[in-house]
């Protein structure tokens, strides 16, 4: 094994998703997969998640797949041990659970003070609770039994710098994400072990479903606000989501070892660019 290989090697790794049926969960457990971890993806949305689950076997990648809910602690404590069970251990926590619906958004005819409050509560749920809390109670734990100790990688956002307009919800939910995830990484190294590492991603904009509505009209062209996004990328596009994959590689490797408490801009330079 060359010197890059061993720095950034993921080979034989565990790696857990939550939100594993989705846009980017799919993408990324495909680039560790192809770089030889074992996969184990959850999702609340059976049908996607075996999707996924059928086509990384397809690949030649080693992979499991379990309906999971992730606001369910109970759930999510019964799935770890199926896993332990199978897999033996996790050592790769991903929580891409997430996302963002509708009632929770501002608009031209619906202000802040009309969204309702169970709308605001569920965004906040899904993203904090479920996308980053709850699984990392469970694995985190878990994980202080392996020698090699663990990664935790959360998901953060653009909104975790700064609020967006109208995403109310989600800019709460993400600004906390970030927070929570310095606050773990801190937590568990001064009282537990200082192998477990807790990091996030905050990737700019890339097309997912819950997205898509707010930046694309139905003929494909930019909206308004996607066109606003476009204007302060300074890289001029969207992003893939295959382009996350290199840096979960870094963030899940010994390469980045002395890294943790970061959370990691991922955005074509959208969040370096004041507009001027």
């Amino acid at each position: 094994m060359s010197y890059v290989e061993e720095l950034f090697n993921i080979k034989d790794k565990v790696a857990f998703f939550t939100g594993g049926g989705g846009i980017l969960a799919s993408a990324i457990s495909e680039g560790l997969g192809k770089a030889g971890a074992k996969i184990v993806l959850t999702d609340i949305n059976e049908q996607a998640l075996m999707n996924q689950v059928e086509k990384l076997r397809s690949m030649g990648i080693t992979a499991g797949g379990y309906i999971m809910n992730a606001l369910d602690k109970k759930n999510v404590e019964e799935v770890a041990q199926k896993v332990k069970s199978v897999f033996g251990r996790v050592d790769i926590l991903l929580n891409a659970a997430g996302g963002n619906i509708p009632e929770a958004v501002t608009s031209d005819k619906v202000t802040f003070w009309d969204l309702p409050v169970e709308s605001i509560q569920k965004v906040v749920n899904i993203n904090l609770f479920a996308g980053a809390i709850i699984p990392s109670q469970v694995f985190g734990k878990m994980m202080l039994e392996n020698p090699d100790g663990g990664v935790i990688i959360n998901f953060a956002s653009m909104s975790s710098f700064r609020p967006l307009t109208r995403v109310v919800g989600y800019s709460a939910a993400k600004a906390a994400v970030a927070n929570f995830t310095q606050w773990l990484a801190v937590y568990v190294a001064k009282e537990f072990s200082p192998k477990i590492r807790v990091n996030a991603i905050a990737p700019g904009f890339l097309i997912t479903n819950q997205n898509r509505y707010l930046l694309l009209n139905e003929d494909g062209s930019l909206t308004p606000r996607g066109k606003a996004v476009i204007d302060h990328t300074p890289m001029g596009r969207f992003g893939d989501p295959e382009e996350l994959i290199g840096t979960i590689i870094w963030l899940a490797s010994p390469a980045s070892s002395f890294v943790t408490g970061a959370i990691i801009p991922i955005d074509g330079g959208f969040n370096a660019f004041s507009g001027v």
